[in-house]
C-alpha cells in the first residue's frame, strides 16, 4: 500500500487484513521508517531526551530539505532508521516464506532519494566527508536490495494535495505536494500497480483492492497446485 500521507493507506491496509482472513494466514507490517515514534521515545528520556530530540529534529529537517549534507551524527541516525526498515523488511520476507499473505503499509524503493518517498534518506550526491559518503553508499545498496523483491501488487492510493492536507493538517502542504508529484511516477521495479482514487467513495476503493488481492491469491494457489510436488 503506497500513497501520500492522507490518502488512506492505514485504513485500507487494516481493512484488507481483516477482510482477507478467509484466504489463509494474513500478516500486516508497517514498512515506514517509524521516525515519529522513535523521536517521541528519545524525547521521553529524562534530562537529555528533549535536547537530543530537538537536535536530531533540526538535523533531519536540514537533510530532508536536500539543500545540505547532514553531519556525522545526523547521518548515523538516518542510517539506523534505514537499518530498522530493513529489519522489518526481512521479517516480511520470512513471513512470506512461511506461506503468509503479507500486507504492508508503504514499501521501500530505490528510484528516488528521500525518506518522504520511502527511499534512501542520505543523498550521496550531497554527502560531504568520507564517513557520510560511505554511509550513503551503504544505505543505497540496502534500498537497492529491498527493491529487488518485487511485491505481488502495489496498491497506490492517489489524492490531490488539498485533500491530503485537509486529512493531515499537521503536515506541510509543500511536502504533500512534493510527494504527490513523485509517488505516481514510481515503478517499484516493474511491479503490477493498481491505481485507485483515494478521494472517491471508500467502499468502492476497498472493493477494488479486495478484488485485486483475491485475484492474486487465486492465481498463486493455482500455480502451486499445478507445480510438481517435491
Amino acid at each position: 500500500m503506497v500513497g501520500c500521507d492522507g490518502a488512506g493507506k492505514s485504513r485500507l491496509s487494516t481493512d484488507l487484513a481483516t477482510e482477507l482472513q478467509d484466504v489463509g494466514p494474513i500478516e500486516f507490517i508497517y514498512l515506514g521508517q517509524s521516525s515519529g515514534n522513535i523521536a517521541e521515545w528519545i524525547r521521553g528520556i529524562p534530562l537529555v531526551g528533549p535536547f537530543v530530540g530537538r537536535y536530531l529534529g533540526r538535523r533531519a529537517e536540514r537533510t530532508h530539505s536536500k539543500a545540505k549534507s547532514p553531519d556525522a551524527a545526523a547521518a548515523i541516525v538516518i542510517f539506523m532508521l534505514s537499518l530498522w526498515r530493513a529489519y522489518k523488511f526481512r521479517r516480511m520476507l520470512e513471513l512470506d516464506r512461511r506461506g503468509a499473505a503479507v500486507i504492508t503499509d508503504r514499501y521501500p524503493q530505490a528510484e528516488v532519494q528521500g525518506f518522504y518517498f520511502d527511499g534512501p534518506g542520505l543523498n550521496g550526491e550531497l554527502a560531504q566527508g568520507k564517513f557520510v559518503r560511505g554511509l550513503a553508499a551503504l544505505e543505497l545498496r540496502l534500498y537497492q536490495w529491498m527493491a529487488t523483491h518485487v511485491p505481488a501488487v502495489v496498491i497506490r492510493l492517489n489524492v490531490d494535495a488539498d485533500t491530503a492536507h485537509a486529512r493531515k493538517p499537521d503536515h506541510k502542504l509543500s511536502m504533500l505536494r512534493e510527494k504527490i508529484a513523485v509517488i505516481p511516477g514510481l515503478t517499484f521495479n516493474g511491479a503490477k500497480i493498481l491505481d485507485l482514487d483515494g478521494r472517491t467513495s471508500y467502499p468502492g476503493v476497498l472493493e477494488a483492492a479486495l478484488q485485486s488481492a483475491r485475484g492474486i491469491h487465486r492465481a498463486k494457489s493455482s500455480a502451486q497446485n499445478q507445480s510438481p510436488s517435491r
